[in-house]
């Protein structure tokens, strides 16, 4: 399949990521007018870790469905749980838009963490990306025209930790199958919720009206990183990711009609300037994986 050939499959499967992403933010939005953060994730999990099981079972997929490294496995859904929390948190309370363009900050933090977790090298370039990109972070969050608030605050750190989710994941995804670490993301997370939501004895049910919000929210999470992965499966990230950043623009539209939300014209300076960055760090190492091959052949 030639390069050519890659993008139109590849930009179909990340329409489905997008459509998917945008649906679990509007979804979010109207079942944490209810039910808060840990509720959500607790019903979100039920919903996946009974997806996750139809489709281990019926594939034929039990056994690969290791526990030899379960630590490995807290700690990275440990921290997706805590980013996935903040990340609902901040849809209720700033503009969806908003909320996306400062989750896209995410791959910035893989590179500010890479070199203390997994021992890779911060370059020039590299850094120059997290620069650019944290004065995107300003651009967005804009400081100087309204004091800083909790859905700002937590819509930034979601993106730390779930930089440190991505790391995590390269770790495991060395020794571990897509089936297993889905599995034990949904079962602990399940736990997870339940342990946070239940600490204080109030924990809320869904109504009637809410359960198909929840429903959605659950089917949504898992679509959207399954045509996430097979993107990148088909094509390389720089063919991917601009694709991905299409979802600032759609999740603008919709939050307009549904929400009547204004588009902030400095929202879209600053996610630019966020894309440019995350661009330029994956043009760097496209190069530096191009040369590598060079050397060797």
């Amino acid at each position: 399949m030639t390069a050519e050939t890659k993008i139109l499959p590849a930009a179909l499967w990340m329409s489905g990521a997008i459509a998917s992403f945008s649906a679990m933010a509007i979804a979010g939005r109207e079942a944490g007018q209810t039910l808060d953060t840990f509720e959500i994730m607790t019903y979100r999990s039920m919903v996946g870790l009974l997806i996750v099981s139809l489709v281990i079972t019926f594939g034929g997929k039990w056994g690969s469905v290791k526990t030899d490294r379960i630590k490995s496995h807290f700690f990275r859904n440990l921290a997706h749980f805590t980013g996935q929390n903040l990340w609902f948190f901040a849809v209720t309370l700033i503009p969806l838009a908003q909320v996306f363009a400062l989750e896209f900050t995410s791959p910035l933090w893989v590179i500010v963490l890479s070199p203390l977790l997994l021992g890779e090298r911060l370059t020039l370039i590299r850094g120059l990306c997290v620069l650019l990109g944290f004065i995107g972070i300003l651009i967005v969050a804009r400081p100087t025209s309204a004091p800083l608030n909790a859905g700002v605050i937590t819509a930034a750190s979601c993106a730390i930790f779930f930089a440190l989710t991505v790391i995590l994941t390269k770790r495991l995804t060395r020794h571990e199958g897509i089936a297993s670490i889905l599995f034990w993301l949904t079962s602990m997370q399940l736990v997870m919720g339940l342990i946070m939501a239940g600490w204080d004895g109030d924990f809320a049910l869904p109504s009637l009206a809410i359960l198909p919000w929840i429903l959605l929210i659950g089917c949504a999470g898992l679509a959207a990183h399954f045509c996430f992965t097979n993107a990148l499966s088909i094509a390389p990230a720089t063919v991917v990711v601009p694709f991905d950043f299409a979802r600032l623009p759609v999740i603008a539209v919709l939050a307009m009609l549904i929400y009547g939300e204004d588009v902030v014209i400095w929202t879209f300076v600053g996610a630019g300037l966020i894309f440019a960055a995350n661009y330029l760090n994956i043009l760097e190492a496209a190069g530096r994986i191009g040369a590598g091959k060079a050397r060797t052949s």
